[in-house]
């Protein structure tokens, strides 16, 4: 075997050991309790509270999981109606850049009709940066409202640690039942 041919071999060994990291370990998971399935890059955990979300009070359900400082997460919660699920969604997205005192970079909204009215599904799309404990965040979320429900599909840390594939991965397999 040519010695060129060798080190080739070696070093497109060496770049797919590097391409699979073991760190993401990539899973299905099915809400038990809000109509959802998304990918997680670990096992996640979930919590629900009360929350206040402009005077709408609800129970949210946040499940994350966290790989190398940046946080996966999908939070859901049911409105009394489908105007005020998807009222919610400009709530929580403001909340969330609140509290990483953060600026837009880009943000996209839309509407679909799936068979029901049209204002019975809605979706906004932002990516910020901010600050979180002095250093420099980035935050990219999806933020859903389907009939009664909303979900915040969000990918949450530090800059230089959130990779657009890792992040796509995530957002992109997010489907609301």
């Amino acid at each position: 075997m040519p010695k060129q041919f060798l080190s080739v071999l070696i070093m497109a060994g060496s770049t797919l050991l590097a391409a699979c990291n073991p760190t993401y370990n990539w899973r299905d998971y099915s809400s038990p309790d809000a109509a959802y399935r998304v990918m997680f890059p670990a096992k996640p955990a979930s919590h629900t509270r009360p929350v206040d979300l402009n005077g709408m009070k609800v129970d949210m359900t946040m499940t994350a999981a966290e790989v190398e400082g940046v946080t996966f997460a999908v939070g859901t919660g049911t409105a009394p109606d489908p105007a005020r699920a998807q009222a919610a969604l400009g709530d929580m997205k403001t909340a969330l850049l609140r509290n990483l005192d953060a600026r837009v970079r880009r943000e996209s909204a839309a509407a679909a009709s799936t068979g029901q009215p049209a204002a019975a599904q809605a979706s906004i799309d932002v990516d910020a940066v901010g600050t979180a404990n002095g250093q420099p965040m980035l935050l990219r979320g999806h933020f859903v409202a389907k009939g009664n429900r909303f979900y915040q599909v969000i990918v949450m840390g530090r800059e230089k640690a959130v990779t657009a594939e890792q992040v796509d991965q995530f957002i992109s397999s997010f489907k609301p039942l």
